[in-house]
């Protein structure tokens, strides 16, 4: 598990690039881009973990920074969100209270399942301030960050093994 308060640090850090634009450009040009499922109340972890993610070599899509997105969720937000996860390398669920109870990020991580191949599906689980883990009902499914034992954060399959963050590549 992450803290959260580990992941609210990295969203004071350096200056997080953060536009559909640079996801795109990152794409074009053979980055590896992710798509960041996330309640919208946790709108200050999601930039946290972009900057957390950025600083690991991945530039991350977060719907609410897309200028093109309707302001009311409708049928052209759910076409536009396939879209992203789609053509994204990566699919990264960020595991909170407030994801669990979202509408839209069990929506997301189950479509995520039919279209991506299952090593390109992360979850984030994370550790709330009172305690509470969240995101363990994914980690028998699908690869998740952790803190490795050798320090830093690794990327871990359901069996527990896994490598550090920096060395993942598309």
């Amino acid at each position: 598990m992450i803290d959260q308060s580990s992941i609210l640090a990295y969203s004071s850090r350096a200056e997080v690039r953060k536009s559909e634009r640079i996801v795109e450009e990152a794409r074009q040009a053979g980055k590896q881009t992710a798509f960041l499922s996330h309640s919208h109340k946790d709108s200050t972890l999601a930039k946290g973990l972009q900057g957390f993610l950025q600083s690991k070599g991945w530039h991350v899509y977060i719907d609410w920074e897309d200028m093109t997105m309707p302001s009311k969720p409708n049928r052209e937000t759910a076409q536009k969100i396939k879209e992203k996860i789609k053509r994204l390398d990566w699919f990264f669920y960020l595991a909170t209270a407030n994801s669990a109870s979202s509408r839209w990020c069990p929506w997301e991580i189950g479509y995520a399942d039919g279209v991506k191949d299952i090593d390109k599906i992360v979850i984030i689980p994370t550790r709330d301030s009172a305690g509470w883990n969240h995101g363990n009902e994914y980690l028998d499914l699908y690869r998740y960050v952790d803190v490795a034992q050798s320090g830093g954060y690794g990327l871990f399959y359901p069996n527990n093994r896994g490598m550090l963050l920096e060395n993942v590549r598309r």
